[in-house]
């Protein structure tokens, strides 16, 4: 996973960070000042969203650049986010990801209170372009200790649910974490529609899971797990 993109300009950056919290905000991902978004400029910078503003209402003057050892290079009136060490840990574990986004969408957080992983292999698109979101135990938001309780995960993931508190993800543009966000709190919809709800759901056979692998290696991405199937195909009657 050492391939890098061209970087965003500056005000490219600055631009889509702004309308991604916009689409956070407007989805009810987030709440008030909840969630931040960062994206990366070069080697060893990144812009990233201030403390204590409301995604759906920011301005690009507000936001914050600084460099992946947290040295700031401009900052407007407010800091960055206490929770930016999880974004900058999630950059030295991986040289590939260009951008993490971290909110509270309802569902996949409800997921990470009960301490439950996304691991069902039961929707194709979830395996292919997000894999399992496992959930990480807990540690305090904006702590020295959550980019340690994720930093395991990084390199094999693309997605993580933290105990109590909500979801993060990644990935080598800014457009690319942010649909793993909305595939995450999709994902988590589907689980709980069909399991928690209608109490039933076909599980794809390790089959039907390895040609979807070999599709999202296709894809390029080599990251995510693979979920547990089962022998024989479940899903192969049609119901009248």
């Amino acid at each position: 996973m050492d391939k890098i993109n061209r970087y965003p300009t500056d005000a490219e950056a600055k631009e889509m960070i702004v309308e991604i919290g916009r689409r956070m905000y407007m989805k009810n991902f987030v709440a008030a000042n909840d969630g931040n978004i960062s994206c990366k400029v070069d080697d060893e910078a990144i812009w990233t969203t201030p403390t204590g503003v409301s995604k759906g209402f920011m301005s690009e003057d507000e936001l914050v650049k600084m460099r992946l050892d947290g040295t700031i290079i401009y900052q407007g009136k407010r800091a960055p986010s206490s929770e930016v060490k999880m974004h900058l840990r999630i950059y030295n574990e991986r040289n590939d990801v260009m951008a993490v986004c971290h909110a509270h969408p309802p569902i996949a957080t409800s997921f990470a209170i009960a301490g439950l992983a996304l691991n069902q292999a039961i929707y194709p698109e979830a395996i292919v372009n997000l894999g399992i979101v496992p959930c990480v135990h807990y540690e305090k938001p904006g702590s020295e200790q959550l980019p340690d309780a994720i930093a395991p995960y990084v390199r094999d993931y693309n997605a993580l649910l933290l105990a109590n508190h909500g979801a993060v993800t990644w990935g080598t543009s800014l457009m690319e974490a942010w649909y793993r966000l909305e595939s995450t709190e999709h994902y988590a919809a589907v689980i709980m529609y069909s399991i928690n709800l209608l109490g039933k759901a076909n599980v794809l056979s390790c089959d039907q899971i390895n040609e979807l692998i070999q599709i999202r290696k296709k894809m390029g991405i080599s990251s995510g797990g693979v979920p547990s199937g089962i022998l024989k195909p479940s899903n192969l009657t049609d119901s009248v």
